[in-house]
């Protein structure tokens, strides 16, 4: 053998000798650098932070993680023959469950490949004389430790992702069944109600429905945008809690604290939605009763709304004026029909004059007959509404103290429910 080749030989064998003793010195050391890494990344990445189970989980992951790098480092394992060590496994499985997001864990590999480098840079520089030998030991030490954090973290990926679609399909059943229960009437206790759907029973609610114009259209996406853009719009103390029922139909509760009142939604803030949509809410109420009881009123209006057809409006709330009576009226559609048919006459015709006709009338008889807060309701002059008001009696034929109670329910259901009760043009 040259001389060439015998130094070059020596060569190797130095740094290689040289990230054998780098493995042995983190094995013998690997209670405190498992110590230390652990504590650097609950200082560095917060969503770590959490119980002291899923902390200690942590620290076995690192340590695991560490051993192995040790053992690759000491005895020249071939990297590709390492698998994940089952605490890491576990830990990323458990990450998952608990919704903490697969970026922080990602993260915790990458800062312990780069706190670990800069620990073994300083061991080496420290205990090796030759610049040369020391260079390539750090060559080898990175690579081996890149090629070891990149075959791990898409494993532990792989496991993360797995675990939550399981979990998540695990979770969505239990919420449906818990949901499907609580809205039953059976006797389910807050504290159970609070931990399953993540969502808090102790205030007052406001249950809505959430549908596509389209129902064909799976607009899933923009009922849970729109849902979050309400409950800014009402005064929400947090984000709703949203059930989806199909790809175009969503129910939501909103959290409301101890407010017991509603602002009433714009139907622009709905119209702005990504799909044509519609909406309807129940009145605010409290605890699992309250929970209960919202939807309930919400589900009422919602038919109300969709009995409407084309006619409907983008919001319907169980509160407003006349939507109590028109769920009475729509639950007897046949009767409804007669009486709009009996009472209005061709007022209750299914054409666009005959509907600003009745919207006027009805408004005009909720303002105790004035002329005046009817036009500063409706944005008209008085005498428009006069003529509107006279109109309306010459069509239906009969003046507006006959049988007042009877035409006011009639223009209820009209107004609420559309094309369901009036009569074809």
């Amino acid at each position: 053998m040259s001389a060439a080749e015998d130094a070059t030989a020596a060569f190797d064998r130095a740094w290689n000798d040289r990230v054998g003793a780098l493995g042995s010195t983190m094995a013998g050391q690997l209670p405190a650098l498992t110590d230390r890494l652990h504590e650097g990344l609950l200082a560095h990445i917060p969503e770590l932070k959490s119980d002291p189970v899923l902390e200690d989980l942590l620290r076995s992951s690192v340590d695991a993680n560490l051993e192995t790098v040790a053992h690759l480092l000491q005895h020249d394992l071939d990297v590709e023959d390492a698998t994940v060590p089952v605490a890491a496994r576990e830990y990323s499985r458990r990450l998952a469950q608990r919704g903490v997001p697969l970026t922080a864990l990602v993260r915790a590999y990458r800062l312990g490949q780069q706190w670990i480098s800069d620990w073994a840079f300083q061991e080496i520089r420290d205990k090796e004389p030759d610049p040369d030998v020391a260079y390539r030991a750090i060559q080898e030490m990175i690579t081996v430790t890149f090629r070891y954090i990149d075959r791990i973290t898409e494993q532990v990926i792989a496991a993360y992702e797995t675990e939550r679609k399981k979990w998540l399909a695990h979770q969505n059943t239990v919420r449906t069944q818990l949901l499907e229960q609580l809205l039953a009437g059976e006797p389910i206790d807050a504290a159970t109600a609070e931990t399953t759907l993540g969502h808090r029973m102790r205030q007052q609610h406001v249950g809505a429905v959430l549908w596509a114009v389209d129902a064909a259209t799976d607009a899933l996406g923009d009922l849970e945008r729109l849902a979050g853009t309400i409950a800014q719009e009402i005064g929400a103390v947090g984000s709703p809690f949203v059930a989806p029922r199909d790809r175009s139909t969503a129910w939501a509760w909103f959290p409301m604290g101890s407010t017991t009142t509603v602002p009433d939604l714009a139907a622009a803030v709905v119209e702005k939605a990504g799909s044509p949509v519609r909406v309807a809410f129940g009145a605010p109420a409290p605890g699992v009763a309250g929970f209960r009881a919202t939807h309930d009123q919400a589900l009422s209006a919602t038919y109300v709304a969709r009995l409407a057809g084309e006619r409907g409006q983008s919001v319907t709330s169980y509160s407003a004026n006349g939507v109590r009576a028109a769920t009475l009226l729509a639950s007897d559609l046949g009767g409804s029909r007669r009486l709009v048919a009996d009472v209005l006459g061709d007022l209750g015709t299914a054409d666009d004059g005959a509907t600003r006709l009745r919207d006027t009338l009805l408004v005009f008889l909720d303002s105790g007959g004035s002329y005046l807060a009817t036009a500063e309701q409706l944005h008209l002059h008085k005498n428009t509404v006069r003529y509107r008001v006279e109109k309306a009696v010459e069509l239906r034929g009969r003046g507006l103290d006959v049988a007042p109670l009877e035409l006011h329910l009639a223009l209820l259901a009209c107004h609420w429910l559309g094309d369901a009760v009036l009569t074809p043009a």
